[in-house]
């Protein structure tokens, strides 16, 4: 089966990002909720320009941009008419989301949006059934049916007024099933995928900072989209926030993509609609590995050869008849030896380099029989790969058998 998964960005960014906290401050700081409202339609975004963000995205490697149209605080970043609580109501006065979709439309970049199921402004938001209710208002509510029809209003008004919509993307599954409401969606865009954080289990599952090693050999057995943040504390802008290495996010973005997820790298652009310098030099960086990995992490085959190979970990897949190792964690030495393979390889490279590696299968001294101590033969043995220069990335090998 084909994966048909892409590399994209997620952007956090809300009138939140004026306390340079978190994305959830109302909750973290336990701020009242007339402070927090009344500082929030002060946002003011004079710097915004969405075809920065759009470019840097296309220059990372990215094929699309998930936006966080509502946050768990409430507040709208476009043009709704269901609530005075949004972007049009501050000093702004326009719609960020409209200028995001133009932007996106003019450079080829596909646009998906990001909902909040939780709402912490709206009276009857709460669900006693969800998570991330810590300060809804009137947590006494009965009122959940009336709060879905405002959602569904407002999903209206997202997926028929910003041109085509790439996926949906709710958050904080409401532990409530209504089919109704991911069927509504797919007439208004019969496109759509949905993930699974919705009313029902939807397209896609959303494993989120979640890089664990277990099974990583295994291909995803359906539509997955893995995200993290660059930042550890926050998706948010967060001032003084603790960045992940480009290390760990090269690691995580090659064994997951390599398995056939999709993964959102969020950044969370500040008060004045810019990306920090930190977020966008990780961007840059995470690209400049991505973009020489010529496009074999999206939409690749299974190679379902019993492939072994001593001593590091990898992921293997085929795309355009090539197979493509993924040694996620590095590797031990300059070489790569394989027990079990198809036949010898007529090409072997190196696409961090795009160097072509020395391959033969000369007896190796170091593996050998125990019982005759002879060498063992016929290994595909791989070597000449600048193992330290490329320390600080995952190291990939492609094949043509």
């Amino acid at each position: 089966m084909i994966h048909h998964n892409k590399f994209g960005m997620f952007i956090h960014w809300g009138a939140y990002s004026m306390w340079e906290e978190q994305e959830q401050h109302l909750a973290r700081s336990n701020m009242p909720h007339e402070e927090y409202e009344k500082t929030a339609m002060t946002f003011n975004p004079q710097n915004y320009d969405p075809e920065n963000w759009v470019l840097a995205a296309k220059k990372t490697g990215m094929k699309y941009i998930c936006f966080t149209t509502k946050h768990h605080d409430g507040f709208c970043m476009w043009d709704t008419k269901y609530t005075d609580y949004n972007i049009m109501n501050t000093p702004y006065k326009k719609d960020v989301l409209k200028m995001l979709s133009e932007a996106c439309e003019k450079h080829g970049m596909l646009l998906s949006l990001y909902y909040s199921n939780p709402d912490w402004h709206h009276p009857y938001g709460y669900n006693d059934k969800s998570t991330h209710q810590w300060r809804s208002k009137n947590s006494n509510s009965l009122h959940f049916d009336e709060y879905k029809e405002y959602i569904k209003n407002q999903i209206t008004e997202l997926l028929t007024g910003y041109g085509k919509i790439y996926t949906l993307f709710w958050d904080i599954p409401p532990c409530i099933e209504d089919r109704s409401m991911n069927e509504y969606a797919r007439q208004l865009q019969p496109e759509i995928i949905i993930n699974n954080r919705g009313f029902d289990e939807g397209d896609f599952s959303t494993p989120e900072r979640s890089e664990a090693d277990s099974l990583l050999q295994a291909r995803f057995d359906s539509m997955t989209e893995a995200c993290n943040s660059v930042g550890e504390q926050s998706w948010g802008f967060r001032k003084n926030e603790d960045y992940h290495s480009v290390r760990f996010l090269t690691n995580a973005i090659d064994k997951m993509m390599s398995r056939g997820a999709s993964y959102l790298l969020n950044v969370g652009p500040k008060s004045d609609g810019t990306i920090d310098e930190i977020s966008l030099g990780i961007l840059e960086k995470v690209g400049d590995w991505y973009n020489r990995m010529e496009g074999c992490l999206e939409e690749h085959n299974e190679d379902c050869f019993p492939y072994e190979i001593r001593k590091n970990k990898f992921v293997v897949n085929k795309k355009n008849g090539k197979s493509y190792f993924h040694f996620y964690d590095g590797i031990v030495s300059s070489a790569i030896s394989f027990d079990k393979y198809p036949n010898i390889p007529k090409r072997v490279r190196l696409l961090n380099t795009g160097a072509e590696l020395k391959f033969d299968t000369d007896p190796l001294p170091g593996f050998f029989d125990m019982e005759t101590g002879m060498a063992t033969p016929d290994i595909l043995h791989i070597s000449g790969i600048p193992v330290d220069e490329l320390a600080s990335e995952p190291i990939v090998l492609e094949i043509e058998w």
